[in-house]
């Protein structure tokens, strides 16, 4: 067991270690708060979505939340598969908890996946994993992810063109995750590379949040030198990545059944309410809802998904009132349902620790 007064001063990865009691129950006590905070906020759209699927066809309903159980499934073997890749053993059930609560800390305190990452290393902390590895591993499943979407996104964006209706919006928004996959792809190059190089990048872009956020906490947020010393601690499994580039095909698969398990959820919404679709209409919608989720400003995209997806739906000749009702219950298939199951992940993880 770690020292469990060791914290990373100074650095975003000071609450990612084991902290001691006092600290771990305010920052649970933190997150229920802002949890609380956001449900009461989106009340309004719970209500909507609620009545929505009452509407429906029950069964088809309960069809998609099995479909979205088994997406939470595939995801914990997507960590499971990089766990073992770099050497680490774990359990389906573990990961698949761990996943789920990652994500629901991320929706709640927004942080560009680093809350979700906190606790993987958290736990990894607490038994005695390489913390290096565990962030390794989130850095790869977000970089899988992120590819398994761009297949997914050309072809829906080949499907907007040809019927005319790629805007400029989209083509931004394509642009902006097609940077934030090839910035955190060259930190994975520079890192099997050379532990200094990426050292060097971490210290840039901390010095880049550090004049950002110096303006209002007229302090340093990171700490330029831990960032040497985190990179050197990655650089080991990242430098053992190209002989294992066989390894990531399994999650990589994983990755693409994700997004294929979460275009059933969008088909099944569509006979949930007898709505007539085609192949085009389920990859073409669901490419812009979840570009939209990824660049939104707004944690998960809420608020904006909902706007943008009747759009494209309707772009795509669905009329704009059954567009609207599909959208509603696809996002509280996909978003509410896991929120509710991160809820509670998160709550089991921290009654064991």
């Amino acid at each position: 067991m770690p020292d469990e007064r060791f914290v990373y001063a100074g650095s975003p990865l000071r609450l990612f270690v084991y902290n001691p009691p006092r600290m771990k129950k305010f920052i649970v006590l933190v997150i229920v708060f802002l949890a609380a905070s956001f449900v009461y906020l989106s009340l309004g759209e719970i209500e909507n979505i609620v009545q929505t699927l009452e509407r429906g066809n029950l069964w088809f309903v309960l069809f998609a939340v099995l479909i979205q159980s088994i997406w939470f499934i595939n995801t914990g073997l997507t960590y499971l598969a990089l766990y073992r890749m770099l050497g680490m053993d774990a359990s389906i059930q573990r990961m698949t908890v761990m996943s789920a609560a990652a994500n629901f800390v991320n929706v709640i305190a927004p942080s560009a996946g680093m809350g979700g990452m906190a606790v993987f290393i958290s736990s990894a902390a607490r038994n005695d994993l390489p913390a290096g590895k565990v962030t390794v591993v989130n850095m790869l499943f977000l970089f899988l992810d992120y590819i398994a979407f761009l297949c997914v996104l050309i072809v829906g964006l080949v499907i907007l063109t040809r019927r005319h209706d790629l805007d400029a919006s989209e083509i931004s928004a394509s642009i902006i995750m097609v940077s934030i996959a090839i910035a955190l792809g060259f930190l994975l190059y520079l890192g099997s590379k050379s532990a200094e190089a990426l050292g060097n990048a971490l210290a840039r872009m901390a010095k880049i949040v550090n004049r950002i956020t110096r303006f209002f906490i007229r302090r340093d947020y990171l700490s330029e030198t831990r960032a040497h010393e985190f990179a050197r601690e990655m650089a080991e499994d990242l430098q053992a990545l190209p002989g294992q580039y066989r390894s990531l095909l399994m999650p990589f698969a994983h990755a693409l059944t994700g997004k294929a398990l979460l275009m059933v959820v969008l088909a099944i919404s569509f006979l949930t309410f007898e709505v007539p679709f085609t192949a085009a209409i389920i990859i073409g919608g669901f490419s812009i809802a979840y570009l939209f989720l990824i660049v939104s400003p707004t944690p998960s995209g809420i608020g904006v998904v909902e706007g943008i997806m009747p759009l494209a739906l309707s772009s795509l000749n669905v009329p704009w009132s059954q567009a609207v009702i599909v959208t509603l219950a696809y996002r509280g298939i996909t978003f509410w349902f896991p929120l509710g199951f991160g809820a509670a992940a998160f709550r089991r993880l921290n009654q064991k620790a």
